[in-house]
């Protein structure tokens, strides 16, 4: 048996915000399982609550996987915010881009939830773009703050997005066991991911003065 499913009892629910516990339910699930263990009724079983009881929040798992998305945006915006702390703009967008793909690899459900709920929608979460905190306004912010100018919007835009898919895309081969030896002789993932996304040209390196 599942050690999730044997600890219900260890963290019974009993009150407060049933939505709240249905979702860091579902999100114990993703990680220790994947979506396809993912239903109504296991993460009622996992919060320990009534078969019924998600259905007062949820209409289906599509809502439920929803809803996980956003608990991931914004996990995502404010490891951003905790990255975005160098005195450089230039460091400030390095330091993001390595947030984003630590992000990415400590949460690898989650992250892929929150993409997989994104694919087939008319327009990026909400939850991505919300507000001047979101992770996606902080790259374009800092992009301006390196000297991208606030005024091209359509460039800017360009900008923004393909400094989002270089991060993306680092996050999703940064795993890869080829690149092993090389982030020994760099002195570890950290540094490794630092030195990739200076020379992607998007994320300037961190230069002492």
């Amino acid at each position: 048996m599942r050690e999730s499913q044997t600890a219900v009892e260890a963290r019974p629910y009993h009150h407060g915000d049933l939505r709240r516990a249905l979702v860091d339910a579902a999100r114990r699930i993703l990680e220790a399982e994947g979506p396809s263990a993912l239903s109504l009724r296991a993460v009622a079983r996992e919060a320990g609550v009534s078969p019924a009881a998600p259905y007062h929040h949820f209409k289906d798992k599509a809502e439920l996987l929803d809803a996980v998305a956003s608990e991931g945006w914004t996990m995502l915006d404010a490891a951003m915010a905790k990255a975005k702390t160098e005195s450089s703009p230039r460091a400030a967008m390095n330091a993001l881009g390595v947030a984003y793909v630590c992000f990415a690899r400590a949460n690898p459900a989650l992250y892929r939830v929150m993409y997989d709920t994104a694919r087939d929608k008319e327009a990026l979460p909400e939850a991505m773009q919300k507000g001047e905190d979101s992770a996606y306004c902080k790259v374009r912010d800092t992009l301006v703050e390196t000297g991208a100018d606030p005024g091209a919007t359509v460039d800017l835009e360009l900008a923004t997005i393909a400094a989002w898919c270089a991060a993306h895309g680092l996050a999703e081969m940064t795993g890869f066991k080829q690149f092993d030896p090389l982030k020994q002789e760099l002195g570890g993932e950290l540094l490794f991911l630092r030195a990739v996304f200076s020379h992607m040209g998007l994320f300037p390196g961190h230069h002492e003065d």
